[in-house]
């Protein structure tokens, strides 16, 4: 049974997750053989400031530029 991990920064629509689990689960059912019905996706969705790239909160970006 595979089991994905996708962290990303909230905000993206429902349509959107959707697409991204089914293209998930696609390639990995592909690559390792398992049926899509084993194929688990887990998305952890993280507020903006809560999450920093080189030490800058990505909800401060736009105050860097």
């Amino acid at each position: 049974m595979p089991i994905v991990h996708i962290d990303l920064i909230a905000g993206r629509s429902q349509a959107q997750l959707k697409s991204l689990v089914k293209d998930v689960t696609d390639a990995v059912s592909k690559n390792t053989g398992a049926p899509a019905e084993h194929v688990h996706v887990i998305l952890s969705e993280m507020q903006k400031n809560r999450y920093s790239v080189g030490g800058v909160l990505k909800s401060d970006e736009a105050d860097q530029k």
